[in-house]
């Protein structure tokens, strides 16, 4: 069995999720038979390989160092040895292509989706744009830029309301688990959510309200795709705080869907898993209008969340594989043949 680098937290707005999904991956990990280093990135972006029996994980412990370009962890002035890297790091520095491009500088296999499909997954509007180049539809959409709302915020909330309707949600273009996202009725509240979402880059994107259901489809390299989920909101839409700390949420696996629009949608996955070049793993999330345009893609997850509760670990066992299997292939599939 392989030494696996387990990497989680993170400089990004979801420090919090990766440390709760690394320690159900630890432990999936090691009952299957692996070796795992935990090493938690602290929002300073300092290393730590911490003690795995101190729960929750957090970022702190023995202070350890990456070297390039050949890849040695230090911790102190010993090396300590690994053979894969399981990056459970999600949102900017981690599932951007960022820390993918230092392990390929390493020559090092890792978990999930190389530099250029982390780097496209991530920028809403780049991936959105080569989503509807495939052919698979999408959700209506507008790009704002710092420099453009500077110059006249007004002018810019009420353009994109003439051009989208309302509600909008306004999103940063390069986030996810929902961090920064605001529902907006009218001109003022638009402009607000705009400032807001400033907040975490310069490039915002404005979409269209979609009155739909949320499926969406986990897949594997192949690509190789699960029965589809749905979320189940109890709030207004599936904010941060209904992904990850209310109860009352809940994800259906397997979604009830008839079954040539689960195979629709599979298959859609499927398209764009490989109009984006992924590998390794990825969920694709969708809206369903079911009277209207049918299935709508809203954007590719390529470090989807691994919380006892997540989407992604859910489909996969409603389609017959267990966590610690599942945890299992992604290091097959990273190792390769």
């Amino acid at each position: 069995m392989s030494r696996i680098l387990l990497l989680f937290g993170g400089r990004s707005a979801e420090h919090e999720v990766s440390c709760v999904s690394a320690v159900a991956i630890h432990d999936a990990l090691v009952e299957s038979g692996h070796r795992v280093i935990p090493v938690g990135i602290d929002r300073d972006g300092s290393w730590w390989v911490i003690d795995a029996s101190h729960r929750p994980f957090r970022a702190e412990g023995r202070p350890a160092s990456l070297r390039l370009p050949d890849g040695r962890l230090l911790v102190g002035d010993a090396a300590v040895g690994y053979d894969t890297v399981f990056p459970v790091l999600h949102g900017p520095y981690g599932e951007d292509g960022t820390i993918q491009g230092v392990f390929e500088i390493a020559n090092k296999p890792y978990v999930g989706c190389g530099v250029l499909p982390s780097a496209l997954a991530m920028d809403k509007d780049i991936a959105k744009r080569i989503f509807a180049d495939a052919g698979i539809p999408t959700s209506r959409w507008r790009v704002v830029r710092r420099a453009q709302f500077d110059d006249d915020p007004s002018g810019t909330a009420r353009s994109v309301l003439r051009a989208l309707g309302s509600p909008v949600f306004v999103k940063p273009a390069e986030l996810g688990s929902s961090v920064g996202i605001t529902k907006a009725t009218d001109e003022e509240a638009v402009e607000r959510a705009i400032a807001v979402a400033l907040r975490y880059g310069d490039k915002v994107i404005v979409e269209e309200f979609i009155d739909g259901r949320e499926i969406e489809v986990a897949v594997l390299e192949g690509p190789r795709t699960a029965m589809p989920g749905e979320v189940k909101s109890a709030g207004d839409w599936y904010d941060y705080a209904s992904k990850y700390e209310d109860e009352a949420s809940d994800f259906e696996a397997p979604a009830r869907l008839a079954k040539d629009r689960a195979e629709e949608v599979r298959a859609l996955a499927a398209r764009a898993f490989e109009a984006i070049e992924c590998r390794g793993l990825a969920r694709v999330d969708f809206f369903f209008e079911e009277h209207g345009r049918g299935f709508l893609i809203n954007e590719v997850n390529t470090m989807p969340g691994f919380t006892p509760i997540s989407g992604f670990p859910k489909m996969w066992s409603a389609t017959g594989m267990t966590y610690a299997e599942l945890c299992n292939e992604l290091v097959e599939i990273a190792t390769g043949p």
